[in-house]
């Protein structure tokens, strides 16, 4: 038993806050089980819900000197859990519905040699048009949709709020949008 393990929450985070690593273990011991369950619950993938649960300690070691807790620890912790949970589920979704389409265009015979060049030309000229996105507008873009963080994530990330994160999304879009649509129209 160690002697962390008497420790409430509160004190255990200010011992965090101050890049305790025991005081860090012992959460981790603390909570690993249960969030485990919780996410494997939804999950039900084992490795999946160790990822999430490793990235959740990790964000929670690597910003704890950032944190300023308006709930408890385990409310966090579980809230962390959930979100990043729902997140690799709506990613799983996604990745299911192209990976169907996929096998769905092979079947038909849809990949003909012409559709995957003009698929790569149309590609090259869509990271031609994210380099000419304003530089914050592009790392928000490119942080939510290549990297699935969330808007509150990429708040955090960048040190701004998320109505600001929102705001750079809606903007990107429009512009890729209508520059999309224009290429489309080429095609």
């Amino acid at each position: 038993m160690s002697e962390y393990s008497d420790h409430k929450d509160a004190d255990l985070l200010h011992l965090l806050k101050n890049g305790d690593h025991m005081a860090y273990k012992e959460i981790y011991n603390r909570y690993w089980g249960i969030l485990y369950r919780h996410s494997l619950r939804m999950l039900q993938d084992a490795e999946q819900t160790k990822d999430v649960i490793q990235d959740v300690f990790t964000m929670l070691w690597v910003k704890r000197a950032e944190f300023e807790f308006q709930v408890s620890l385990s409310a966090f912790l579980y809230a962390s859990v959930r979100n990043r949970t729902l997140n690799q589920i709506d990613h799983s979704k996604v990745r299911t519905k192209y990976m169907d389409s996929l096998q769905q265009a092979i079947e038909e015979g849809e990949c003909s040699t012409d559709n995957l060049v003009n698929e790569k030309e149309l590609t090259k000229r869509i990271e031609a048009e994210l380099a000419n996105l304003p530089e914050k507008m592009r790392v928000v873009f490119e942080l939510s949709r290549k990297h699935d963080y969330s808007y509150k994530e990429i708040a955090d990330e960048l040190s701004i709020t998320d109505h600001t994160v929102k705001k750079q999304m809606s903007n990107a879009l429009k512009i890729l949008r209508s520059r999309i649509n224009f290429l489309f129209s080429i095609f």
